[in-house]
């Protein structure tokens, strides 16, 4: 089978050749594995690891700046780099938002034109892919948008206190998002096969907000985008880091997810043997190799003891073999190649397997 092919087995509730895999990384580790292994490209590490992957396509924005702040993004939002040892990572350093009292000053706000993109440079990357891998196209992780634009802090106040500014800033957010996504929905349509939706609900012990809030300002517009995907034969494909085991019936009946990432099995609640007897028959799992210990601070020996108790335990349920979040650098590149090394020599699931 090929990469693609043995992903949309599992969207299809058949059984691959093999337990597909993927890989998630900050850039640093991506370039120091192209150097510790010798590869020219992702795509040769792909091939070199063994590793499915995605082809993830967009139409880039024509736009870099917001109109009322040049040093600003299109959502007014300005950010610093912040180099921390090993990497660096953009954090943001101001909030447009933050001094919205009511929901009049948020519709007052210059937003961004979503037809503002490259949608013949979308074209153009669809035309060049190969078929080889599942494509991935649009995205859509409202409350993170609302954090950076009001400040973390006042978004999560405002859930409580000011739900007539949720509402205009989420509103505001899922009618970009909405038509963005729309428009490359129907440039791609028979040519994308999944989509990303995401919020990161959980915490390292439970919900980062109540269920109740859950409900009312992240559920139906999620649901929304999610009915806009699969109106075009897209599957969703859903993050939320954390302790997030409450929520997840919400998720399947509400948003109609189909493949939950990351599955941090070390987190309250989150323990795999629990999610594939609760949940098996209705979600694809993806990811659960950890990288809070395991990847970081385990040895190779650790890291092929992790991936062979995921296999035992995803035995029952369809699983994608993935790091839990993003490999850091602090993850020794033995271990990431003891992942792929080890889903590859035990990850078939021929006849005689199952």
């Amino acid at each position: 089978m090929t990469p693609r092919q043995r992903w949309l087995a599992l969207l299809e509730g058949e059984t691959p050749d093999r337990i597909p895999t993927d890989y998630w990384a900050t850039p640093e580790v991506t370039e120091r594995l192209l150097a510790d292994l010798g590869c020219a490209d992702q795509d040769e590490l792909y091939d070199h690891l063994h590793i499915d992957g995605v082809d993830a396509v967009h139409a880039p924005a024509t736009v870099r700046c917001h109109p009322d702040d040049p040093e600003a993004d299109i959502w007014g939002v300005r950010s610093r780099t912040v180099d921390y040892g090993g990497g660096a990572y953009d954090e943001d350093a101001s909030h447009p938002l933050a001094g919205a009292e009511t929901a009049g000053d948020v519709h007052a706000f210059t937003w961004p034109d979503p037809d503002a993109h490259d949608f013949d440079a979308l074209r153009d990357q669809i035309a060049d892919l190969t078929g080889d891998r599942v494509v991935r196209c649009g995205c859509y992780e409202p409350f993170l948008l609302y954090c950076r634009m009001r400040g973390m802090e006042q978004a999560y106040v405002d859930l409580v206190t000011e739900p007539e500014i949720a509402d205009a800033v989420f509103g505001h957010i899922f009618d970009y998002y909405s038509h963005l996504n729309k428009r490359m929905f129907e440039i791609g349509k028979g040519r994308i096969d999944i989509t990303y939706v995401a919020e990161d609900l959980g915490g390292q012990t439970g919900l980062l907000m109540s269920l109740h809030l859950i409900r009312r300002f992240i559920l139906p517009n999620q649901k929304r985008m999610a009915d806009l995907a699969r109106s075009c034969g897209i599957h969703i494909f859903y993050h939320t880091d954390g302790a997030a085991r409450q929520v997840i019936p919400d998720l399947l009946d509400v948003t109609g997810i189909e493949i939950l990432n990351p599955v941090q099995w070390r987190c309250a609640g989150m323990e795999r043997e629990g999610l594939v007897r609760d949940f098996g028959d209705r979600v694809i799992f993806h990811g659960a190799v950890d990288n809070q210990q395991t990847l970081a601070f385990g040895s190779p020996d650790d890291v092929r003891e992790e991936v062979l108790d995921n296999i035992r335990i995803f035995a029952p349920a369809r699983w994608i073999c993935a790091p839990c979040h993003n490999l850091q650098p602090v993850s020794p590149t033995e271990n990431i190649v003891a992942l792929y090394e080890t889903i590859h020599q035990y990850g078939s699931l021929d006849d005689s397997q199952t």
